[in-house]
């Protein structure tokens, strides 16, 4: 035994030191000033400090400090203060040792490093709500410090989801789904372009592994055609490239899984149907880098001469950057197959940046300091400024924060004429606050290229908008539900909060006041029972209402009070004088296996189990065969969702602690209603033919069917009831065989229409 455990050993330092040296190798292969020394000695006061601790997987805990330094290394491109904190981004939290002891050893940016990295460990999220918008709001108030602290982050985050196989299924969901939710946005914002796309890959490979495998198998069958359309395609314009003495690569860029995945959902169309998979990238070394952007235009025109530009598709990011710095013309362009391929020409410079974010500017900026970013700047002191006074709900805090994270740019224009990157359907009133609080707490309208628009006016890229004041304007309830951006949301709810405060204040003065009057006491109780008259939940509600004069203390008031004595408090004793209180006894034996049951097995959902224990959620209406998931809800029931249900997704992220594997065990014993939408040419017998098909041939009931045609196109929803998605497979396989059916799709709610 001992021996084999000295050949453990053995084996493991040889592992370590091989891990390690290959980090070192690809840093110094970099750009970087050669620091080796202080890298070596991160490694090894780490390696001592891990020393004996094995990961899950089984390898030495030292192996991921490692995997993360390197990804920070390789695929981020940062230097070694980055590699050292990467090295020991798990001593602080893991060990005995503090940030103290890291600032004497390595300095203080490598020991602040370290501190930010420590204080949004464990996920983003601890076990309660508070506590997860608690640790998201560290995150980014260090992030705000020091960018490097949230990228090592993402590539920690990257490492643990390359390794998420040997954690278990009811974790892997809560990971995948919080990588998902934050971290891959995140990355985007960030312009980490590359591990955004990764993250999302492997998030979808967890949660969805049929699907993903699908998917690989159909990008693997379709390989060989894509070369021959990607070969035929770009030969001309190597030759055009050629001629004009241009330094160039051409690339293919295949649409990932995920992407694949997420377009077929949204848009309700099979793989075959997605035209978009390939797209050819142009990557070119500018003869002057002063000359970069006119080259970029110059490719553009040559290839505009062989193959004819879709008119609505270019989209010029070269002149405009993204607010993650990315920069690169798109084009689409129809091919002679009759195909539309879009073709992205960028320099190498604008390459780099695509694939590594704001690391890469540092590469080509010395001693910092650009326009990109400071895009960065004024987006990390927006989430500044929605820090300062955030809403106290986890779920709310994370969704403003996300507002800003996923939000596609368009470009608008102040009245002189300086253009501000603001997020799609952004309205009038979102530009107002992004501008200024003064000016968008005390507008009125706005003009829009000249015109007079409402504060909910969407804006369009390109327009001229001017914002029009007036001083006796107030923040109104109602523009919270057409503010779209961060900010403007984060900005309405402070200052109503505000108002409110103020409200409350005179409101509890006037009933201090009306009760003395009246002669009456001023108690917790007295106002407990007004709050029950006015069918109100707490005393600030009741002070609010009456300081916005909605609730005006009278008659009613006063005659509660005095006819019902507050001495009646003795009904509350009863249920102890008497035993205890059967409800609540109820109530806990009930919440008992619920409370037992072990999250780290998978949860078996038969039949019995269906009609007795578990919810299925109906805002996503799952069926047996759908990736679900289960969640413990407050009054601890297990509710079913699909793993993809936008709820799901918010749930997994929030409350990851309360997820639990599921597996259906149904067989073909339950009914469950599904509802399918189906669109085609109108034809005489068509539904006939539908219905023959659906009860006649496969002996389905029919619950709810309704059928409309309008100029020649019929559109239909049909509620079915089914056994499981092997039998929705098969009706809409079978459907899909009539020759005037073109969609066959399964809808969540009757009402629906596919996106």
């Amino acid at each position: 035994m001992t021996d084999e455990k000295q050949l453990q050993e053995q084996a493991d330092e040889e592992m370590i030191n091989q891990g390690f040296q290959e980090l070192l190798d690809s840093y110094l292969a970099t750009k970087h000033r050669k620091k080796v020394e202080i890298i070596t000695k991160a490694f090894n006061f780490a390696k001592q400090a891990h020393k004996g601790v094995k990961r899950r997987s089984g390898e030495p805990y030292i192996m991921h400090p490692i995997a993360v330094a390197k990804i920070v290394c390789t695929e981020i491109g940062l230097g070694s203060t980055s590699i050292c904190s990467a090295l020991l981004h798990d001593v602080v939290e893991d060990t005995d040792y503090t940030v103290e002891d890291i600032e004497n050893l390595f300095g203080s940016k490598i020991a602040q490093i370290v501190d930010g990295l420590t204080k949004i460990s464990g996920g983003i999220f601890g076990d309660r709500a508070s506590a997860q918008a608690e640790n998201f709001k560290k995150l980014l108030l260090t992030m705000s410090d020091d960018i490097r602290v949230i990228l090592i982050k993402i590539a920690d985050r990257l490492h643990n989801m390359r390794t998420l196989g040997s954690m278990l299924p009811n974790k892997q969901y809560k990971i995948a789904g919080e990588t998902l939710y934050i971290y891959a946005p995140l990355a985007n914002r960030l312009g980490l372009n590359k591990i955004k796309t990764e993250l999302e890959d492997l998030s979808f490979r967890y949660e969805h592994p049929e699907e993903y495998a699908q998917i690989e198998a159909k990008l693997q069958e379709t390989q060989a055609e894509r070369e021959e359309v990607f070969r035929e395609f770009t030969a001309p314009i190597r030759e055009r490239l050629d001629k004009m003495g241009i330094s160039y690569r051409l690339m293919a860029r295949v649409k990932s899984p995920y992407s694949i995945w997420n377009k077929m959902q949204t848009k309700h169309i099979t793989f075959e149907e997605i035209y978009d998979i390939l797209a050819v990238r142009i990557i070119f070394t500018p003869k002057d880098p002063e000359e970069e952007l006119n080259e970029c235009f110059n490719i553009y025109v040559s290839v505009s001469k062989i193959y004819k530009p879709h008119p609505d598709r270019l989209r010029d990011w070269v002149s405009h950057p993204k607010s993650n710095g990315y920069q690169a013309l798109h084009v689409t362009l129809m091919s002679n197959k009759g195909q539309w391929i879009e073709v992205q020409i960028r320099s190498e410079r604008m390459n780099d940046v695509a694939e590594q974010g704001f690391a890469a500017h540092w590469k080509y900026k010395e001693g910092g300091g650009s326009e990109d970013e400071g895009e960065l700047e004024k987006w990390l002191r927006t989430i500044k400024e929605i820090l300062d006074d955030p809403q106290p709900d986890a779920m709310d805090f994370l969704d403003t924060i996300k507002l800003n994270l996923f939000a596609s740019e368009i470009f608008v224009f102040t009245p002189k004429g300086e253009i501000k990157t603001m997020p799609q359907n952004c309205t009038a009133l979102d530009f107002a606050f992004s501008i200024h609080t003064f000016l968008g707490s005390h507008c009125i309208g706005a003009k829009v290229n000249h015109k007079l628009v409402p504060l909910s006016h969407k804006l369009q890229s390109g327009d001229q908008v001017e914002i029009l004041t007036s001083k006796s304007q107030h923040v109104q309830p109602s523009w919270i539900n057409f503010a779209t951006t961060a900010k403007a949301k984060a900005k309405i709810m402070a200052i109503l909060k505000r108002e409110q405060r103020g409200m409350q204040q005179s409101g509890e003065e006037i009933l201090r006041d009306f009760f003395n009057k009246e002669g009456l006491e001023f108690t917790p109780d007295n106002i407990q029972k007004l709050c029950t008259l006015h069918n109100l939940r707490t005393q600030e509600e009741l002070f609010s209402a009456i300081g916005f004069k909605t609730i005006i203390p009278g008659d009613n008031d006063k005659n509660e009070l005095k006819d019902k004595p507050a001495t009646s408090n003795w009904k509350k004793y009863i249920s102890f004088a008497f035993g205890g209180n059967k409800s609540n006894k109820d109530k806990s034996e009930e919440k008992e296996p619920i409370q037992k049951i072990d999250s780290k097995k998978i949860l078996k959902l038969t039949p019995e189990a269906i009609q007795k224990n578990y919810v299925i959620a109906e805002c996503c209406k799952p069926i047996p065969g759908d990736d679900v998931l289960g969640y413990i809800d407050d009054n601890n029931r297990i509710i079913i969702h699909k793993r993809q249900c936008p709820l799901a997704t918010k749930l997994k992220s929030s409350y990851g602690n309360r997820l639990l594997a599921v597996q259906w065990e149904t067989g073909k014993s339950l009914y469950f209603p599904v509802n399918l939408y189906i669109k085609g040419i109108d034809h005489i017998g068509l539904l006939n033919k539908v219905t023959e098909i659906i009860s006649q041939q496969l002996n389905v009931n029919i619950h709810k069917l309704t059928i409309e045609t309008n100029d020649g196109i019929f559109e239909g929803r049909i509620q079915l009831f089914v056994h499981d998605v092997d039998d929705v497979r098969t009706i809409s396989t079978n459907l899909r065989k009539i020759s005037e059916v073109k969609t066959v799709t399964r809808i969540e709610k009757f009402e629906d229409l596919p996106n």
